[in-house]
């Protein structure tokens, strides 16, 4: 443990909380939901949601956006989601709006399952372009694939800070039993472009001592993790044993061109403050999958 390890261990080992289940209470009222039955169950099924677990609370995702959240009070999602016009309804506009209209009375969304694929819709339009790239590769390798080694088990993890401990992607190898943390940037993300120490290289480092001072405690939530996952969708998923000490580092969104120029070869490819870190750069971001980027990261 180096010096900077010892000094974060001494300062914040007990503030350090990681919960990543939720009681079986939760699930049972999920399972229950009509949304749940006829909306969100085949959809995370198809790969269309992805489903995590958070503190007291299920998450869905979809297409890089935070679709809904079930907790005790039951479903929320953000109103800029929800704010959706009944396009069933007789009386509304199926594809446009005169300004003269506004102010008055339009039929909106009763509820989450007549307003669904708006609401889908809606939650697509807001994502940025590395959560974008990341739903890709949620809908090729989702926990749910049958017969996959390499899976996606979690994404937007959060280790102690919100706002800068978000590591993006968790793999997990059910056949050895690792996982494995992955943080993703879109070649257009100024956080990998530097002459200096790029801050994407500063965020991993940190992740790395995180990981390395709470090892333990991060394989056991992950464990109850899985638990909870092969409860709602009757799943035999096993549970991890162990944590890939590196961090890697997915870059996806550039062109043959693009990968080919100088600036990515010296900025990145050979960059010294990178070659510590295990990198995977892919251009298109539609083919990504767990396993490629498993095995070859380099």
């Amino acid at each position: 443990m180096n010096v900077e390890q010892a000094y974060y261990k001494e300062n914040t080992m007990e503030e350090w909380t990681f919960n990543r289940h939720v009681d079986d209470k939760l699930i049972n009222e999920l399972i229950k939901t009509i949304l749940w039955q006829e909306k969100l169950k085949n959809d995370c099924k198809s790969g269309e949601v992805f489903l995590a677990l958070r503190k007291d609370c299920i998450s869905f995702y979809h297409k890089g956006g935070s679709l809904f959240k079930f907790d005790s009070d039951g479903f929320s999602t953000h109103v800029k989601y929800a704010s959706v016009i009944d396009t069933n309804n007789e009386d509304a506009e199926k594809n446009k709006i005169y300004e003269k209209q506004l102010g008055k009375k339009m039929p909106l969304i009763k509820n989450f399952i007549s307003g669904y694929s708006q609401i889908k819709k809606n939650c697509e339009l807001y994502s940025g372009k590395e959560a974008i790239g990341v739903s890709h590769l949620l809908k090729n390798s989702t926990y749910l694939l049958k017969n996959e080694s390499y899976i996606v088990l979690d994404i937007e993890i959060v280790l102690k800070d919100k706002k800068k401990d978000r590591i993006d992607i968790l793999l997990f190898d059910t056949t050895t039993k690792m996982l494995r943390f992955v943080e993703a940037k879109h070649f257009t993300n100024d956080d990998i472009w530097a002459k200096g120490v790029p801050n994407v290289v500063k965020q991993i480092h940190n992740y790395e001592n995180q990981i390395d001072l709470h090892k333990k405690n991060i394989i056991a939530e992950y464990s109850r993790y899985i638990k909870n996952i092969n409860r709602i969708f009757n799943m035999q998923l096993p549970s991890p044993k162990e944590i890939d000490k590196k961090v890697s580092l997915l870059i996806f969104g550039f062109d043959d061109a693009q990968k080919k120029d100088d600036r990515f070869k010296t900025l990145i490819l050979e960059k010294p403050e990178y070659q510590d870190i295990p990198i995977y750069s892919r251009g298109k971001q539609d083919g990504l999958k767990a396993e490629t980027i498993w095995k070859e990261t380099k």
